[in-house]
């Protein structure tokens, strides 16, 4: 890759929330609020960008992404015991289903609402030393998995026209994609592989023309990659831990981008862990799907 295309904005802090590790955005057009978690330092973020207004709501245990729900006050998490409903106001706690009660070293980390309303979710060995993490699927009634045997796992994401899937093997760099149809999947493709300096693929998301925006673990980036796997643009973060992002606001123009501080002294790397807000250029995202099962 020579001389890529930089961005012309920056990203700014929305909300100096300094999380351990800040992942799961997403937008809630309902109420035009981003949710977020904290996975180390378990909590639920809440942010409302027509107010400035934010508020965190500590979580039972580590909590690697949230689902939307019919309900503006109830969510589906990824906790490290498995999936369950939890009300934001109460704190009451449903489980619905465990992945791996055979394995208690992992925990469940990124997922995301397919456009056909199931999750796609993955685990990973909360020590990030084994090779035991997989990707999953659940449509609320059937659990089912769908490639296995990494270490961290990320993504998942669909294509805007809902025929691919992607999923990140972080630890080894490479990013998949499975030709999806009606809840099946095919056989995973390299869609992309990071070079040396990169740093490692984090969490994702693709916007409404079919572009695929990865967050840059250790690299302070985010790459805009076309659908045929090559690089469209760059865009600088001013942090070094960049973890996920969710197209949001009115017109899903906006890009937010959370951040991760665990290991980081705060007086080299004083954003740490921010919440941050990106003026896309008028590139829109996809509407957030609703899990009803």
């Amino acid at each position: 890759m020579t001389n890529p295309t930089v961005h012309p904005h920056m990203p700014h802090v929305a909300v100096a929330s300094a999380c351990v590790l800040g992942e799961g955005p997403v937008w809630d057009e309902r109420s035009n609020t981003l949710f977020w978690v904290d996975i180390k330092n378990p909590g639920i973020w809440r942010y409302h960008p027509e107010t400035n207004e934010h508020s965190r709501i500590d979580a039972p245990e580590r909590v690697g992404f949230i689902a939307l729900t019919p309900d503006p006050d109830v969510v589906i998490a990824g906790f490290k015991s498995g999936l369950a409903r939890f009300n934001l106001k109460t704190g009451l706690l449903e489980p619905i289903v465990a992945p791996e009660k055979d394995k208690p070293g992992n925990r469940i980390n990124d997922g995301y609402v397919g456009p056909d309303g199931a999750i796609y979710f993955g685990t990973m060995h909360d020590d990030e030393t084994d090779e035991s993490g997989s990707f999953w699927r659940w449509d609320g009634k059937e659990l089912s998995r769908f490639h296995s045997g990494f270490i961290v796992t990320n993504g998942p994401a669909f294509s805007q026209d809902g025929q691919t899937l992607y999923a990140t093997d972080t630890t080894n760099g490479i990013i998949y994609a499975f030709d999806a149809d009606k809840g099946k999947l095919g056989e995973p493709r390299r869609f992309a592989r990071f070079e040396e300096g990169w740093g490692h693929p984090d969490g994702m998301a693709v916007d409404a023309e079919g572009y695929v925006w990865v967050c840059h673990w250790g690299a302070s980036r985010i790459t805009r990659f076309a659908p045929d796997g090559s690089v469209e643009r760059i865009v600088p973060v001013p942090t070094a831990q960049v973890t996920k992002c969710a197209f949001g606001g009115p017109d899903l123009s906006t890009l937010y981008i959370t951040t991760a501080s665990i290991g980081h002294d705060p007086h080299v790397d004083p954003m740490a862990g921010h919440l941050f807000r990106l003026d896309t250029g008028g590139i829109r995202g996809m509407k957030t799907s609703i899990f009803e099962g």
